[in-house]
């Protein structure tokens, strides 16, 4: 079983390496983009006893710093 994490800074925080990209893509003639999000995506390979609470646990606790991102999990 496998778990993908979607981690994003929450909205109204900063992202400096967004606007980096969105800066770097006007710059290569890119000019539709008005903004950029950056995040992560983390993949857990599980044992087949592992639930979604387990895997919310671990955002909770390392993942994800709960305080400036939120995050969601997919069970695949």
């Amino acid at each position: 079983m496998k778990a993908r994490v979607h981690v994003m800074l929450k909205t109204g925080v900063l992202d400096p390496q967004g606007e980096a990209v969105r800066h770097a893509l006007g710059a290569m003639g890119f000019d539709g983009v008005k903004g950029v999000r950056q995040g992560k995506v983390i993949e857990l390979d599980l044992n087949s006893d592992a639930t979604e609470a387990d895997v919310e646990a671990m955002c909770e606790k390392l993942l994800a710093n709960t305080v400036i991102e939120s995050y969601s999990v997919e069970m695949i």
